[in-house]
């Protein structure tokens, strides 16, 4: 026992330097004594892993396992004393948590080899990540039989231009619906306003058409809100399509079916999900763990398309699968069927004249793009939700290029704005304005103008607390719109133009954590105004279980949301949480107006690099004793 105190005391420093955390010392610890292992190496080897995964990362690379970042550093990280590769390997190499012992067949760490380098992971995960990729790969062995002539020519009729002629080609809407009614799974990609629910509405009035009224659908999303938003997006397209009423999408959860108090859901390899075509929206917010669930109970012969944004912030649980699979090796020819049906978009290969309005007529597909559609991915790129200044703003973070975004912002125009963080007067205008527009329609009980109200102005924040936190802004701006107002805004009772966001899901009142409402007086009564489309959701504050005042929001929090304008509040540059995928989610929810606070060495280190999390999806792996754990799913005992 002494030895083992011995071994596992090795981690105090990198736990004092905020390396690592109690818990991942404390699992690290408990794997280790289960398998019998003793190597101080492999335990730290453990331990990173584990906070590699509390990071979003599915497995750690070992040719990158000293590159940490720390918020606080109290001892330099550095100096710590890390064993050399090449030994970390050995141990791991030889470890029974790898190779299995004596003890019994537990192996709780895969070591696998990939292009990028060792992966380590642990096996739960390895085996999440196998079965996605197992599956993907038997899917692809086959595509769906279609009338070639016939979808070409429903597609002609479903993708028109203002004068109802067929849009001119190249319009990747229409190539990303020719891969995804001829492939078992397809991803169509794009940011904020490019027509992904546009095109997945067509793609589902295609294969209506093609198939017949009986063709069984499910819409889902990862979160309540974002279910709904999908629900209003197809049932504001349906008649003009000729879709049938009930579309109506659901939380993957529920699509599954959930079971409290399970790790496991009611659909799974034993009980395949009864639908022919499933569509996910959001999917850049779904775990690796979420994503093994969909792929394990997915009938082989069921359509699945997966639409999001792979720029966007990840899943808040483990893994990227979106932009994984969106960057994907595939050894593969390019879709016979698809090219066919896209034929006229394709033939397009002379660039378009710099005269020519980019969001009219597109550039042809260049060879990357083509290679892409041979995996079942189409992304999307015209953008029509926002002005050209931001959507140049946001192309420039999308891509890292920190001269380009600098410029834009040093320009100064009404459009796109860079604040020191000391400067917030034209914030507490713009937030005041807002505030108080809110609560004179609020107060006259006049729900669309407040609901067009709340949509004018959102504080973003990074993270919750701390001086750059959404908490310490949305108390600002409440006394901001409160100065304005000309009296204090109480927040220990709902009050008329009180914006609120909720937290938990509640089915039955249809609501869900992450809508955003505003409270309203009707004929004497306090009510709160959710927007549901064309009719917007009523209900009393008093009988929701989660509600919180919005005057901001954390950038998770906005994903799926959409302001005139909006004001995005950066922490310092040396904070681990400035990565470009939440830059670019900041900058996309705004239409018209972007303020950014920041210094411009916290924004220069926002733009640079691309938070990837470590993933083997991406990769071709390598492993010496591959898993007996069949295709058909995961053990219960490691789900």
């Amino acid at each position: 026992m002494n030895r083992l105190i011995s071994i596992w005391s090795c981690l105090d420093g990198f736990q004092r330097a905020g390396v690592l955390e109690l818990a991942d010392v404390h699992t690290a610890s408990r794997v280790c004594r289960l398998g019998g292992e003793t190597n101080e190496n492999v335990l730290l080897a453990t331990a990173l892993t584990v906070r590699a995964l509390r990071h979003g990362s599915v497995c750690l690379e070992l040719d990158n396992f000293t590159d940490v970042n720390v918020d606080i550093d109290p001892i330099d990280a550095a100096a710590l004393e890390w064993p050399s590769r090449d030994d970390l390997l050995d141990s791991l190499r030889r470890s029974p948590l790898v190779t299995g012992s004596p003890r019994g067949p537990l192996r709780p760490l895969v070591l696998v080899d990939s292009d990028a380098g060792p992966l380590l992971y642990l096996d739960r995960y390895y085996l999440q990540e196998d079965l996605i990729r197992n599956a993907i790969a038997e899917r692809e062995t086959t595509r769906p039989e279609i009338d070639t002539q016939e979808a070409r020519t429903i597609l002609a009729e479903l993708f028109t231009d203002d004068g109802g002629l067929p849009s001119p080609a190249p319009d990747r809407q229409r190539v990303a619906a020719a891969v995804a009614v001829t492939e078992w799974t397809a991803i169509v990609a794009g940011g904020p306003g490019s027509g992904k629910t546009h095109t997945v509405a067509r793609v589902l009035a295609l294969l209506f058409r093609l198939n017949g009224p009986g063709l069984r659908v499910a819409l889902a999303a990862p979160t309540g809100k974002a279910a709904a938003t999908l629900t209003e997006a197809v049932a504001a397209q349906a008649v003009a399509l000729g879709l049938p009423d009930g579309l109506v999408a659901t939380t993957l959860h529920r699509l599954l079916g959930w079971r409290p108090g399970s790790t496991r859901f009611r659909h799974d390899a034993r009980n395949r999900l009864p639908y022919d075509v499933i569509v996910i929206d959001e999917t850049s917010m779904v775990s690796v763990t979420m994503m093994a669930r969909l792929f394990e109970a997915l009938s082989p012969k069921t359509r699945l398309i997966l639409v999001g944004d792979p720029n966007q912030l990840t899943s808040v649980d483990t893994g990227a699968v979106l932009a994984d699979l969106v960057a994907r090796q595939a050894d593969r020819e390019l879709n016979a069927e698809a090219g066919e049906i896209a034929a006229a978009d394709l033939a397009v290969t002379e660039s378009v004249p710099s005269d020519v309005d980019a969001k009219v007529v597109e550039e042809p597909l260049d060879t990357n793009e083509r290679i892409s559609m041979s995996r079942g991915v189409v992304r999307l790129r015209r953008g029509r939700r926002f002005n050209d200044e931001i959507d140049q703003l946001a192309d420039a973070v999308r891509r890292g290029d920190v001269d380009r975004a600098l410029a834009l912002l040093a320009a100064g125009t009404e459009s796109i704005q860079l604040h020191a963080p000391g400067d917030v007067t034209a914030v507490r205008d713009v937030v005041a304005s807002s505030g108080v527009q809110l609560i004179e329609a609020a107060r006259d009980g006049d729900v669309p103008t407040a609901l067009a109200a709340l949509g004018e102005h959102r504080l973003l924040c990074a993270h919750r607390d701390g001086p750059y936190g959404q908490r310490r802004w949305a108390d600002l701006a409440a006394e901001w719109v409160g100065d304005r107002w000309g009296r204090r805004l109480d927040k220990s009772e709902f009050y008329p133009g009180q914006p609120v966001l909720l937290t938990t899901n509640d089915y039955q009142a249809r609501v869900f954590n992450g809508d955003i409402g505003v409270v309203v007086a009707i004929d004497g009564a306090i009510t709160t105004a959710i927007e549901r489309g064309q009719e917007p959701l009523l209900v009393s504050p008093y009988i929701l279980a989660g509600v919180q005042t919005a005057y901001a929001s954390t950038i998770h929090r906005s994903q799926g949301s959409q302001y005139r304008s909006v004001t995005v509040v950066l922490p310092e540059a040396d904070s681990t949480l400035l990565t470009r995928q939440l830059l670019y989610t900041a900058v996309t929810r705004a239409r018209d107006e972007v303020r950014i606070v920041a210094t411009v060495e916290a924004l220069a280190v926002a733009v640079q690099p691309e938070a990837r999390r470590a993933s083997g999806l991406r990769l071709a792996l390598r492993r010496d004793a591959p898993s007996e754990t069949p295709l058909g799913g995961i053990p219960d005992e490691l789900a």
